[in-house]
């Protein structure tokens, strides 16, 4: 067996709209359509069905903040340029969504934040694939600040 691509990601939320807010509204997913009475729904970027399913579950007790098991982020790519990349951390300024880093991975550029049930969410450009496909070992490779 060979993976192909990870397809989606599953989140429980806490309250549907706001997650919406966050997913569909600010970082332009489109919703697809729900399920379970209307408390979940399916999001695509264009890319495949979907890639993230929201389901709400309502109050749940906080993770405890910094390392722990389970999920650290999800990845999604918001363009192919530096200037997109700044386009998105406007955006996300005038919405008073709070930027947690920036990073330069080689490979790829990155803002990090939470979104509303305090998930960590990396919003990245690719560099030039030529970097990854030439030496693979650059996704390793020291991670730089970045100045946006």
């Amino acid at each position: 067996m060979k993976a192909h691509y990870l397809g989606h990601v599953v989140f429980y939320v806490k309250d549907l709209e706001q997650s919406l807010a966050f997913y569909r509204d600010l970082l332009g997913f489109t919703e697809v359509g729900r399920v379970f009475n209307g408390a979940a729904a399916a999001l695509t970027s264009g890319r495949t069905h979907h890639e993230l399913l929201l389901i709400q579950v309502g109050d749940a007790p906080p993770l405890p903040p910094g390392r722990r098991l389970g999920l650290y982020h999800i990845g999604i790519k918001v363009g192919d340029t530096l200037d997109e990349l700044r386009v998105a951390k406007k955006e996300l300024e005038q919405a008073g969504v709070e930027i947690n880093g920036m990073s330069d991975h080689t490979v790829s550029q990155s803002l990090y934040l939470h979104d509303p049930d305090g998930n960590e969410v990396e919003l990245y450009v690719d560099a030039g694939e030529a970097i990854w496909k030439n030496n693979p070992a650059a996704v390793l490779s020291p991670i730089k600040p970045l100045r946006l």
